[in-house]
């Protein structure tokens, strides 16, 4: 059975086993029980996946032909396969869980925002995204890559940037050079109000990220406290931690 490719949802598959050997050599060096791909695609990585020893194996596949595909090629991801959209989808197990793929490029930060939801559960994400987006995740203050997905990102996890794929690695090539990245919790995550607070303050700073701050989120604090001079800054110049600790000082 051959399948099509849909450029729709961004697909561009894996067919290097090279590259396919390097990612699950960096899955490899973490324990776990309980393993979720996203997008197996043509199943490149897949077809390693199912044949790891003594874990509770899923992946979730939005495409039906794809799904088709995988079940005639892999019989034994029959009853592992979820056909959803992983946007819209539960979380698939009870307990911690890996996440690993080679992520759609057209919806990888929404996938990136369900992740942090889920985020009690997930302790290590294995990803590929386009370089540009990779290079966001990972970015620190003063860059200008660093931004919204950093931020939150980062503010939950240790993100590092473990190696380039080139366009050739795929079918079709992709206009881009794609990056792995490694995500791991932080055992100590900063101190923030709450979740919510901190979304907001973040996209809010960083939609007029040329401004200084107190012209930015101008709607989300007391004037007194708008007269501190952390608010001389522009959002970029903020680390993680600034941006935690003065969720502690927006309106209710």
């Amino acid at each position: 059975m051959q399948y099509t490719l849909k450029k729709s949802l961004g697909q561009h598959f894996l067919k290097d086993e090279n590259i396919c050997r390097k990612i699950i050599s960096a899955l490899m060096k973490h324990s776990f029980e309980r393993l979720l791909e996203i997008g197996p695609g043509g199943g490149a990585l897949t077809k390693f996946l199912i044949h790891i020893k003594d874990i509770d194996f899923r992946a979730i596949e939005l495409d039906e032909e794809k799904v088709q595909y995988l079940l005639q090629t892999y019989p034994l991801l029959h009853g592992k396969l979820l056909h959803e959209d992983f946007l819209k989808t539960p979380v698939p197990f009870n307990g911690k869980f890996i996440i690993i793929g080679n992520f759609p490029y057209n919806i990888s930060s929404q996938i990136l925002f369900k992740i942090l939801e889920w985020k009690d559960q997930v302790p290590v994400v294995i990803g590929m995204f386009q370089k540009e987006v990779a290079q966001r995740i990972v970015s620190k203050p003063n860059n200008k890559n660093y931004g919204i997905l950093s931020v939150l990102v980062q503010a939950f996890y240790n993100a590092e940037y473990l190696f380039d794929v080139a366009p050739s690695c795929f079918i079709p090539p992709p206009r881009v050079t794609s990056s792995v990245i490694e995500l791991i919790i932080k055992k100590e995550q900063v101190q923030i109000r709450s979740k919510k607070d901190l979304f907001t303050l973040v996209k809010t700073a960083f939609n007029q990220r040329r401004k200084k701050l107190r012209n930015a989120v101008r709607s989300l604090f007391d004037a007194n406290i708008l007269e501190h001079s952390i608010f001389d800054k522009r959002a970029e110049q903020l680390s993680i931690e600034d941006f935690a600790s003065l969720t502690f000082n927006m309106k209710v």
